[in-house]
């Protein structure tokens, strides 16, 4: 049990990891929102500025579903013995590489768009790209235990692999 505890922990260090780095690739992804600044301290986006929204949202949620595929595949491949221990460690490692990934990739959309200060009026700005709602944080663990499940299904063997091959290669033997 020691051992699939401890492997559970690498999957959600790596999941972070992914996350960390899918974060990146958000902040530079992601477009920023032009506006115009229409009074002291209020800035209105530019005409069809507002659909960048819902681009952050959609880049995030692509990108959050490659690194949960990654995630997923990563331990299935790597990972002995499988089970619930192994598929918690991956939908904990997913959350918490989504939330990585937000806070990340915000910090990294911040340091591409800065906040302006105190803009002229009629001046147009550039605003830092958020995740716009926190929904987005569960694609991750949905499309994770989607590629678990499927890896599962089409799984050949009984015991999903868990066992060591030399096992497996003395039940062929007999």
């Amino acid at each position: 049990m020691r051992a699939e505890v401890r492997t559970a922990a690498r999957v959600v260090l790596g999941a972070v990891v992914l996350g960390a780095v899918g974060g990146i690739v958000w902040g530079l992804l992601a477009p920023p929102i032009q506006a115009i600044v229409v009074t002291a301290g209020r800035a209105a986006p530019v005409t069809g500025e507002s659909d960048h929204e819902f681009d952050a949202v959609a880049i995030f949620a692509c990108v959050s579903a490659v690194v949960a595929v990654l995630t997923a595949v990563g331990a299935w491949r790597l990972a002995r013995p499988r089970g619930p221990v192994l598929y918690g460690g991956i939908l904990l490692g997913s959350v918490t590489g989504a939330a990585t990934m937000a806070v990340i990739g915000e910090g990294v959309a911040r340091l591409r768009h800065p906040h302006v200060q105190a803009p002229q009026v009629d001046e147009l700005i550039a605003l830092a790209p958020g995740i716009g709602t926190a929904m987005v944080l569960i694609v991750a663990p949905m499309i994770a235990s989607l590629a678990i499940l499927v890896l599962a299904i089409f799984n050949p063997r009984d015991d999903l692999d868990a066992a060591d091959e030399r096992v497996h290669e003395a039940e062929l033997a007999r």
